[in-house]
């Protein structure tokens, strides 16, 4: 595609500037007008292509006819039927799309675009023979979807890749590749373990190989916030955000699996949530929710099919935007360490602390083994073991009223020593 940018229709290189042609210091400079067959032209800024790419724009002196360069044009177009003849999908697996608007014609001294008939471009296909970077990532996108790979993988992988070519990485040469990551020091060993396997998985797909760096990542225990820090955070929302947050407390979703959620997965009478869209291999989930949670997602607009409509990235934004504001208000710099992602390691950290079940643990967070599940326990040890004085509160109660109240909040029955009813519930 770079081919068309700066070169004239019989190959001379041209001033991509907007002014008078010079048809007559070189001819077949410009090409002649469709409507009236002037060659007397000026250059009428350029359009873009769906690639990056630039076609030049003419405008005819005589009659005022604006046309993009004929021959630039049929190039792109025979490069977009190439790929049509290879490729039997679009990247985003639907039928081919295509925009029959006007692209980019920017206006000039001479007048403004005139007679634009609208051109069909195909959008979202990447020709095989143009071989520079954003055709190669468009193409990786669509084979990972092709193979089934998860929309946030396609992402995450994606992201990797390009952060490579940004750094100077060539895609076509490995070793370029590895002198970028033993260059780049601000990448984390996790990012820069999941940029070796994006390009390893991209090396695959082109039928080539490599001798992967080493990487180590060093497992970290996760921050755990009080339980008032984090009600501290969800209070201080607007009313999405909160919402948002107390689902993440209360089911330890990850926050793409909550993003997802549609107002037909839940059942108001039975206050239950169903998750059958789990991330990264995890098994479906339902949860039995508090009313006070109930009562914030039927404050929401029910516009849309989604319970939480937009971007996640945007609600992301606004979330740290937030804990920026009450850390500073609270002065509690604490509020800065949590995200989204902390909501499910506390639930989790907590949820075995009450059980003292890892399998019970596992089947909350979805997890498929119970490796992975064991991290909390390690931090629940801990957190809460200081003595083990301090691992219930127990009351006494003698009235059926009193008994009552204590086991609606989670109190459980000990025993009984004359009328005096002892319950306790974990810290």
């Amino acid at each position: 595609m770079a081919g068309f940018q700066n070169t004239g229709i019989f190959g001379e290189a041209s001033s991509a500037k907007t002014g008078k042609s010079d048809f007559q210091g070189s001819a077949g400079a410009s090409p002649p007008c469709p409507q009236c067959g002037s060659t007397k032209l000026w250059r009428n800024g350029q359009r873009a292509t769906p690639f990056g790419e630039t076609i030049q724009r003419w405008l005819c002196r005589k009659c005022g006819y604006v046309f993009s360069d004929p021959q630039q044009l049929q190039t792109f177009r025979s490069m977009v039927e190439t790929l049509e003849r290879r490729l039997t999908k679009p990247i985003k697996g639907n039928a081919e799309r295509h925009s029959n608007c006007q692209i980019c014609a920017t206006k000039t001294a001479g007048g403004g675009a005139k007679n634009l008939e609208p051109e069909q471009v195909s959008i979202g296909k990447v020709p095989e023979n143009v071989m520079d970077n954003k055709g190669k990532l468009l193409q990786f996108a669509w084979k990972m979807q092709q193979d089934g790979y998860n929309a946030e993988t396609i992402r995450g992988y994606g992201s990797c890749l390009r952060g490579l070519v940004e750094r100077g990485a060539n895609l076509a040469d490995s070793e370029s590749v590895k002198t970028v990551l033993a260059r780049e020091q601000k990448w984390g060993q996790n990012r820069r373990r999941n940029a070796i396997n994006a390009y390893t998985l991209f090396l695959k797909f082109n039928g080539t190989t490599w001798t992967k760096p080493k990487c180590k990542v060093t497992h970290k225990f996760p921050f755990i916030p009080t339980e008032q820090e984090l009600d501290a955070l969800i209070a201080g929302s607007h009313k999405k955000n909160a919402a948002f947050a107390q689902v993440l407390k209360e089911t330890a979703m990850r926050s793409g699996e909550a993003k997802r959620l549609e107002w037909t997965d839940i059942d108001r009478e039975k206050r239950i949530i169903t998750l059958n869209a789990p991330e990264k291999g995890s098994n479906p989930r339902m949860w039995k929710v508090s009313m006070t949670l109930m009562e914030m997602l039927s404050a929401l607009p029910k516009k849309s099919e989604q319970i939480f409509p937009g971007s996640l990235k945007s609600m992301k934004g606004t979330f740290i935007d937030t804990r920026k504001r009450l850390a500073e208000t609270l002065q509690n710099p604490r509020l800065l360490r949590i995200s989204f992602h902390t909501f499910r390691h506390w639930k989790a950290t907590t949820l075995y602390h009450q059980t003292k079940d890892p399998y019970y643990v596992q089947h909350f967070l979805g997890h498929k083994s119970l490796k992975s599940t064991e991290i909390y326990i390690n931090i629940e040890h801990t957190l809460f073991e200081a003595g083990a004085n301090d691992e219930f509160t127990v009351k006494v109660a003698e009235k059926p009223e009193e008994i009552k109240a204590l086991l609606e909040i989670g109190f459980e029955y000990v025993c009984q020593k004359d009328n005096l009813i002892f319950l306790r519930k974990r810290r």
